[in-house]
């Protein structure tokens, strides 16, 4: 019999060189559902990623003296690590560089372009590069980007449009008619009422003022813009519109899409517009969950707040964060990151609930019985209570899993946890030791705390893949029957002469005072080296301005380089949005070129139409305002930053003449 198929996604995540905490929480959470859907017996696809393309990249890269793709490749080799360092489980890693990933963006990208859904036109609008969005003058705060509250620039551009506005009624009776289709339902209710009925616009798809991106491929000048090209992905990496697309008729439409709050927008409109106007299937399910925050405040970089998990992994054990991460707080909603806390789940449920139970019934059996358990017992009056509940309880964790209630699920695990611990409690194996014909009893006692044990162990293996194995070796369980997800719902599973050896402490107690202590140094010490990293590559920024202020000396042979030329200036005019720059149209004799100046604020428009002015001609053309400008008209400039351009005054000095 074919197996289910089930296919999830994280989003592709951008690539920092310091993913913090708040980025782990999501894939940790992708991770464990991919887990559990494989010890379900489904046929799992979990796909992850970096989106390494834009503006901000292309910056940041030349900043470092490295081409973007250099720049990115560093950068995924860290976070593979860190993936690896949490055991995230996924199936499929892809990078928006990717050959394959780039034709069938391209290909997608004609296809609309082809049937009408992209057309060409010109573009304004307020952006903001770090997080590579637009917005409208009434979207600002305080003349702010509103996500992130950085400066945004205005541009315009030539740039290709999505009809996004035609799907805007579809979306709407899409969710209307399927209420599960974007969860929380707080977030669907969001999407109606905040952005598609007061009217969607058409999105800009492509840009001009930069080249790291995917090129449209009819027209070079453009590359994608990066949502049309991230949101791709998630066909992509199943082959979508190649030679091979075996996997995407295996696996779409996607089961669930897991993404954060602030990107649920992209994703539950511009995405299902693209796939309609493709003719493709919608997901079955896009999950938004909620953000970690320190002191009310989402974690970022650029404030200092990050925490790193390396740091917390090196101190507690991977199974340990990735408890807290799913059992704090409620998937979906935001939730406090707190060292205190962590410190108090890692002593209370991990140390004194799961951890404590499993030593001192390994240690029973070892005392009272040498290891091995016979096979003879007689029953208690507790038993029943137990297996009762140990066998209610999967199914409680498989509901809470299937709305991906992570914390709910583990809540429903160590209500076990702790029966079973209460258990020992009402049996009192310690009293029971004291009488010969007790034995038979206290075996019985301590045979349904180890079977309980092994159905925790079982249940408990998607959020921490590494304590189950532990558990295992200590009651001598070989993995495969005994640990499959139905053995759960059969109890005696267990051999009938039960043996067990003794192991680790799955999770010593700890001191609370004097790790609060050692672990805010350590994580102030990995935000100052956070910080020191950035104030280092400003200072470098600074040093790098300051040797463009004072350039080198220059040879006779380099100055003659520089061709100097007299030209007339025929227009000039304002640019919409900037308030330095003037549009001149320089003629030389009779070739007109349009080179842009940054001299506003001494020359009014039209002004300089009639004088001849000198220019650098042969300087390399560059992009402003969405325009090529083609040279640079010279200045001399006094203390105050006062301008005054060079002209001559000889009317009979012809425009194009040389200058020596």
């Amino acid at each position: 019999m074919e197996k289910e198929k089930f296919y999830i996604t994280t989003p592709i995540y951008y690539p920092s060189d310091k993913l913090h905490i708040g980025h782990s929480y999501c894939t940790v959470a992708t991770d464990t559902m991919a887990r559990y859907k494989r010890l379900r017996g489904y046929d799992v696809m979990f796909l992850t990623g970096t989106d390494e393309h834009g503006q901000k990249i292309e910056r940041i890269a030349a900043s470092q003296n490295m081409t973007p793709k250099a720049y990115t490749d560093k950068i995924v080799i860290g976070i593979k690590e860190l993936w690896r360092t949490l055991c995230i489980s996924y199936d499929k890693f892809i990078r928006t560089t990717d050959d394959y990933h780039v034709k069938t963006v391209q290909k997608i990208f004609k296809q609309l372009y082809d049937q009408g859904d992209i057309y060409k036109s010109s573009y304004e609008g307020w952006y903001c590069t770090p997080c590579e969005s637009f917005f409208t003058e009434h979207q600002l705060v305080d003349g702010k980007c509103p996500d992130c509250g950085r400066d945004v620039e205005l541009l315009k551009e030539e740039s290709y449009f999505f009809r996004l506005s035609k799907y805007q009624d579809r979306i709407i009776k899409y969710m209307e008619e399927n209420p599960e289709f974007l969860q929380p339902n707080t977030r669907q209710n969001e999407m109606i009422n905040n952005f598609l009925k007061p009217g969607l616009e058409d999105l800009a798809v492509s840009r001009t003022s930069f080249k790291w991106g995917v090129p449209v491929e009819f027209d070079p000048g453009h590359i994608v813009y990066v949502w049309v090209d991230a949101l791709s992905n998630y066909i992509s990496a199943l082959g979508y519109g190649s030679e091979d697309d075996s996997l995407f008729r295996k696996y779409w439409p996607a089961d669930v899409h897991v993404v954060g709050k602030e990107i649920v927008r992209f994703h539950s409109i511009i995405w299902p517009a693209m796939l309609m106007a493709l003719d493709l299937p919608l997901p079955k399910k896009i999950f938004g969950h909620g953000w970690l925050v320190i002191n009310g405040g989402k974690m970022s970089k650029s404030v200092g707040n990050v925490v790193d998990p390396n740091v917390l992994v090196d101190k507690y054990g991977v199974d340990a964060i990735r408890y807290f991460l799913l059992r704090e707080i409620a998937f979906g909603q935001d939730g406090n990151f707190n060292n205190e806390a962590l410190i108090q789940r890692i002593n209370s449920d991990l140390a004194n609930d799961l951890g404590n139970l499993v030593s001192r019934t390994v240690g029973m059996i070892e005392k009272y019985f040498g290891g091995t358990l016979p096979q003879a017992r007689t029953a208690t009056a507790f038993d029943e209570d137990l297996k009762a509940m140990a066998l209610s309880t999967t199914e409680k964790v498989e509901n809470a899993m299937e709305d991906m209630f992570f914390s709910d699920a583990l809540i429903e695990i160590w209500n076990l946890v702790r029966r079973t611990n209460k258990y020992i409690d009402e049996t009192q194996p310690w009293i029971l030791c004291k009488d010969e014909e007790k034995k038979a009893e206290l075996a019985n006692a301590l045979y349904h705390v180890a079977e309980s044990i092994r159905i925790i162990s079982v249940l408990i293996e998607p959020f921490m893949p590494n304590t189950p194995q532990k558990i295992w070796k200590q009651l001598c369980i070989t993995p495969g029957d005994m640990t499959a997800w139905d053995s759960t719902k059969t109890w005696g599973v267990l051999p009938a002469a039960l043996k067990v050896e003794k192991g680790e402490t799955l999770f010593p107690r700890i001191d609370m005072k004097k790790e609060l202590a050692e672990l805010e140094a350590a994580i102030k010490a990995s935000q100052a080296t956070n910080l020191a990293n950035q104030s280092k590559q400003q200072q470098e920024k600074k040093e790098e301005a300051q040797e463009d202020a004072y350039p080198a000396e220059i040879t006779i042979d380099d100055f003659c380089k520089v061709q100097l030329k007299v030209g007339e200036v025929i227009e000039s005019n304002a640019v919409e949005g900037s308030k330095k720059l003037l549009r001149n149209v320089v003629k030389f004799a009779e070739e007109e070129r349009v080179i842009f100046s940054g001299i506003k604020g001494t020359y009014a428009p039209g002004e300089l139409v009639g004088k001849r002015v000198v220019v650098a001609y042969n300087l390399k053309p560059r992009k402003m305002m969405g325009e090529m400008s083609y040279g640079m008209i010279l200045c001399a400039e006094d203390g105050d930053g006062k301008l005054s351009i060079l002209t001559t005054d000889d009317k009979d000095f012809a425009s194009g003449s040389g200058i020596s």
